[in-house]
């Protein structure tokens, strides 16, 4: 999942990192770099403690959501990648069954889209958790 982070610096060099859509998580860096790397660390850690109090994952929103708010304005916006996919639990198997157009329309777009059946169904699946 992509989050988008807002670094600030006072002195052109070390930043500090907050990401908007997990209050309460914060990092920081010596170079802009640093920020992003310990920010990524930051996030997964985060994120670690709000599933272990049973939570869930929470939806990164859009840095035009964030970008009115002034305590940002003065910060350089980035966006972090980090992956959530630990956070769903451990998988279980399930035979379903679909429609033999439809499942030729999913492998379709699947394909045109550089995934397989099962890869674009695991997709959908997270997605609809989100």
């Amino acid at each position: 999942m992509r989050f988008p982070v807002v670094l600030h610096t006072d002195d052109g060099v070390r930043y500090g990192v907050t990401v908007p859509d997990l209050p309460g998580c914060f990092s920081a860096g010596d170079t802009f770099d640093e920020a992003l790397d310990s920010v990524a660390e930051a996030i997964d850690l985060h994120l670690e403690g709000l599933v272990e109090e049973g939570s869930e994952v929470p939806v990164a929103g859009a840095i035009a959501e964030h970008r009115a708010n002034p305590e940002y304005a003065a910060g350089v916006w980035a966006v972090v990648e980090v992956d959530v996919t630990r956070f769903d639990g451990k998988a279980e198997k399930i035979n379903i069954t679909l429609p033999r157009r439809l499942l030729a329309r999913i492998d379709e777009y699947a394909r045109a889209h550089g995934s397989t059946r099962s890869g674009f169904l695991a997709d959908a699946a997270r997605a609809a958790m989100r």
